[in-house]
C-alpha cells in the first residue's frame, strides 16, 4: 500500500523556521518526483517545490528561493522541506505528493499520490 505521510508542520512566528517530512512506504524510493504544495484557506493549491528522487534536481518557486531546501534522507525513505525565515504568507496546508511521469512538475494534476498534509501558521 502506498503512503506519503507529511509532517512537521506547527505555530511559528515570522523569521522563524520549521522543517517538514514526507515519509514515503509502499513504492521504492527511486524513479519518481515528490512535489511539496500548499493551500491556504479560500486560494488554489499551488506548488512550491520539487525534487527527483532519480537524480536528485530540484525546484523552488520564487516565492520561497532562498528560504526553503529540499532533500532526501534515504535511509529513511523520507523528503524533507526545511522552511527559514517564514512569512505570514507562507501560512497554509502543505502536502507532498508523487509524480511518477517526471514531467507535471507544478501542476497539482499530474500527481497520484497525495500526503493528508500538514498546517504551518506563521504570525506576524
Amino acid at each position: 500500500e502506498v503512503q506519503l505521510q507529511a509532517s512537521g508542520g506547527g505555530l511559528v512566528q515570522a523569521g522563524g523556521s520549521l522543517r517538514l517530512s514526507c515519509a514515503i512506504s509502499g513504492i521504492a524510493f527511486d524513479d519518481y518526483v515528490i512535489g511539496w504544495f500548499r493551500q491556504a484557506p479560500g486560494k488554489e493549491r499551488e506548488g512550491v517545490s520539487l525534487i527527483n528522487i532519480s537524480d536528485g534536481r530540484t525546484f523552488y518557486v520564487d516565492a520561497v528561493k532562498g528560504r526553503f531546501t529540499v532533500s532526501t534522507d534515504n535511509t529513511k525513505n523520507t523528503v524533507y522541506l526545511q522552511m527559514n525565515s517564514l512569512k505570514p504568507e507562507d501560512t497554509a496546508v502543505y502536502y507532498c505528493a508523487r509524480d511518477l511521469s517526471l514531467v507535471a512538475g507544478t501542476d497539482a494534476g499530474g500527481y497520484d499520490y497525495w500526503g493528508q498534509g500538514t498546517q504551518v501558521t506563521v504570525s506576524s
